[in-house]
């Protein structure tokens, strides 16, 4: 499969193998190291090395290698199916489980759970991502959409690139947001200092995230985002990047925070315009026992 990305003025003299870390969220910097290397990877046509610095203009293309195919299984896992018809599936995933397999999670991620419970699922993700059209984190609950064929899959996956997708979350953060309403418009990409997160950095990727204040707590609030963009763990970044960090997140949060299992959010509103009749479809599903309960607590701990 060939991708491709037209350098930009922000990109100017930057080394390759940096700025494909930036672009290429799930790759890191020694696999595209390794890419290039094996000369997979080209600026207008050429195969370049890792220290080449790219110029504004350039098109670089990138052929991803097919990764090994893994033995994905149907596992009878209970899954929430919010709705179900000929070409779509919502699911309410629970926190902690994995979308797919991959290193280290071969078993008990949604796919496979859905393998079991779906005769067909859309085919352009590979076999490891069946009918997977966006994510959501690990630790991060609620509403997902999965396409059963290539058709949906087709019109959902440009639905999100067009940000027609209406996609809302509910979070805990740290602190006491004194306004009402705010927009965080500030690109992500890999955080230099830690290849593992990812931060808001010069020259990453636009990411938008809308949010309004829905509850205010003792040092804590209760806010609803809405993302414009999709990128990694963009609601967890942004809200660290303006002191709000999400309570309980073990990535972006403080290390004293409320005693949950992962961070504090919750994807509670998802719509979309269906593939094959137009019509637009929203759902909505609250969040699970261990956010209310937090916000129980939260309760009692007002002045």
């Amino acid at each position: 499969m060939s991708e491709h990305y037209k350098v930009t003025e922000n990109d100017q003299s930057k080394r390759i193998d940096k700025l494909l870390t930036e672009v290429i969220e799930e790759a890191s910097r020694s696999q595209i190291q390794g890419w290039l290397k094996d000369g997979i990877v080209f600026v207008d046509d050429k195969a370049v090395k890792s220290n080449y610095k790219v110029q504004e203009g350039d098109t670089i293309t990138w052929h991803i290698p097919e990764p090994e195919p893994m033995d994905i299984l149907p596992e009878d896992i209970p899954i929430e199916i919010v709705y179900e018809d000929e070409d779509v599936i919502v699911v309410n995933k629970p926190s902690g489980m994995v979308i797919h397999p991959a290193a280290g999670h071969y078993s008990g991620t949604l796919v496979n759970a859905l393998l079991f419970h779906v005769k067909d699922l859309s085919g352009i993700n590979g076999v490891e991502r069946p009918g997977i059209v966006h994510r959501i984190d690990k630790d991060t609950s609620g509403l997902l959409m999965v396409a059963k064929n290539d058709l949906a899959h087709q019109s959902l996956a440009e639905q999100l690139s067009k940000k027609t997708v209406e996609r809302k979350y509910e979070a805990i953060v740290h602190g006491e947001i004194h306004h009402e309403y705010g927009t965080i418009d500030a690109p992500i990409g890999r955080d230099p200092k830690d290849r593992q997160r990812m931060a808001v950095v010069d020259g990453g990727r636009d990411a938008v995230t809308h949010f309004r204040v829905l509850r205010h707590f003792t040092d804590f609030t209760l806010v609803e985002c809405k993302l414009e963009t999709g990128r990694t763990h963009q609601i967890r970044v942004h809200m660290r990047y303006i002191d709000h960090p999400l309570a309980g997140d073990p990535k972006y949060g403080p290390r004293k925070t409320l005693d949950l299992n992962g961070q504090a959010l919750h994807a509670k509103s998802l719509g979309f315009e269906h593939p094959r009749t137009g019509e637009w479809k929203k759902f909505e599903v609250e969040p699970p026992a261990e956010f209310k309960e937090t916000l129980k607590y939260l309760e009692t701990k007002e002045v």
